[in-house]
């Protein structure tokens, strides 16, 4: 097998598996909360878990996979992602779940850099680099059309924590499909991790977005504010002891340019939305619509699957029109998109809701491969571990505080939105979930009531995500603007 390509088989096998994971816990999420009974916010957590652990952790491990050798640490990471996993699948409570997702997020944040990074040290020439991000991306893409359908397939017949077991024999397709085939690179320069930076960004990472969460939930209170407090402080230390540093965990001189800051927050923001909608639609489909978890994850399928012919179709459509044009009408899509989820209610069809579907998978496609390819262009390849790091961070904090944050405010919306009379279980004013777990125990009144705030909430919640979309496309249309359309090695870093 070619080297090159069969790498970039090695390392999509890994992203697909990655995504796979992130999106079957949605669908299962049902079904856990009638087994578990979590509360409100435990369910919060249970969701955005594994992507707190991942953001933390992603820059230390991407500049560890530089200095030990991205092919070892993506290894590595495969073994102990299957067997977190396995730990996940078993968990007997709500409490031990969530610390399960954490080990799993740790596992994760071992393979997430080195994938893009072996691509930017295979693929040498520029255009066939922006090529191998573009089906990177788009195998990404894919993961969240199949992850619903092999979860909705385990869910029609066993317990929730199945979804999770299917994570085993990927992984061990990834492990001896990279001894055999990845090339090992590492940076020969590559100084030793700073602990105290490592510390740092960490606690900052999870500070900030716990705050957010938080904060949308129970107010300003006293935890909140000390969050906030931890989370500024963290992040700020660790900005000022990188300047310092001679070989710093993150090169903040990268964010004067205008092209790398832009493609770092239009990935933030692009995911902030679509994961969290991911969450949210996995809910509405099964709870208001009542559609089975298979039913669901077959809705799901075509909004993937043209998220990957996007990502696929990426390469071209920038030699046409230029990276700025390519991200503006991928976020104008994503945008276009929930507006057409915000007039979703309690009797849309499938018809409606695929032509969001299909708009936003191309936009999505479109963005991320562009973007990546833009981060990854910035730096010298024995730096790549370092720069995919922060494209990962951007796209796993994006999707935490998407889950965080939209979440919360769908959350709340419901709260405020539904009366529920006194004397009736406190789940009915937690979720729709609570509500319907108790269903035998409540007015059929009160049911549909919280159909119709949840309803209600996600309106609200896509449509405002919708604004947000089109302002960052505007945004990103002028702060990437100029930027070739094949960008050589290292230009960016040099401009």
């Amino acid at each position: 097998m070619n080297t090159k390509w069969g790498s970039l088989a090695i390392v999509c096998l890994a992203q697909l598996l990655l995504a796979i994971d992130l999106t079957v816990l949605h669908l299962a999420l049902p079904g856990l909360i009638t087994d578990m009974r979590p509360t409100a916010a435990q369910q919060l957590w249970i969701g955005d878990m594994y992507g707190f652990a991942l953001a933390g952790l992603l820059i230390t491990m991407g500049n560890l996979g530089d200095r030990i050798g991205r092919k070892k640490l993506l290894l590595i990471g495969s073994v102990a992602f299957g067997l977190a996993s396995a730990v996940t699948a078993y968990a007997p409570n709500a409490d031990l779940l969530i610390a399960a997702r954490a080990l799993l997020g740790v596992a994760g944040a071992t393979i997430m850099p080195s994938t893009l990074s072996i691509i930017r040290n295979v693929f040498t020439d520029p255009a066939e680099r922006t090529m191998a991000v573009g089906i990177w991306g788009g195998m990404g893409a894919a993961g969240f059309a199949l992850g619903p359908i092999v979860g909705g397939l385990l869910l029609t017949s066993f317990w929730w924590g199945s979804v999770f077991l299917i994570n085993l024999p990927l992984m061990a397709l990834v492990l001896v499909g990279g001894l055999l085939v990845l090339p090992e690179s590492r940076n020969p320069g590559a100084a030793a991790i700073d602990p105290a930076s490592a510390v740092l960004s960490i606690v900052g990472v999870v500070a900030a977005v716990y705050t957010l969460k938080s904060w949308v939930i129970d107010g300003f209170a006293a935890n909140v504010a000390l969050s906030a407090a931890l989370a500024v402080a963290g992040l700020s230390l660790f900005g000022r002891r990188q300047r310092r540093l001679a070989v710093p965990l993150v090169d903040l001189r990268l964010f004067r340019h205008r092209a790398f800051t832009g493609a770092v927050a239009a990935n933030l923001f692009a995911i902030f939305g679509m994961i969290a909608l991911n969450l949210i639609f996995a809910q509405y489909m099964q709870l208001v619509l009542g559609w089975t978890p298979l039913q669901a994850g077959l809705a799901s399928l075509p909004g993937g699957l043209c998220g990957a012919v996007g990502g696929a179709l990426a390469a071209r459509l920038v030699t046409w029109w230029g990276r700025n044009t390519v991200v503006a009408v991928g976020l104008l899509c994503s945008a276009a998109s929930f507006a057409v989820y915000g007039q979703a209610d309690a009797t849309t069809t499938f018809g409606y809701l695929l032509i969001g579907m299909v708009i936003g998978g191309l936009g999505v496609g479109f963005t991320f491969a562009v973007t990546n390819d833009t981060i990854l262009a910035a730096v010298p390849k024995e730096r790549a571990g370092a720069a995919a790091a922060l494209s990962e961070t951007a796209f796993e904090l994006g999707g935490s505080l998407g889950i965080a944050v939209l979440g919360s405010i769908l959350a709340a919306t419901y709260r405020a939105n539904l009366e529920v009379p006194a004397g009736l279980p406190p789940q009915v004013g937690d979720s729709l979930g609570g509500a319907l777990s108790v269903a035998g125990q409540v007015p059929p009144s009160v049911i549909t009531a919280a159909k119709l705030a949840f309803v209600e909430a996600l309106q609200l919640t896509t449509l405002a995500t919708s604004a947000l979309l089109v302002v960052l496309a505007v945004a990103a249309y002028r702060t990437l603007r100029g930027i070739p359309k094949v960008i050589p090695d290292d230009a960016l870093s040099h401009a």
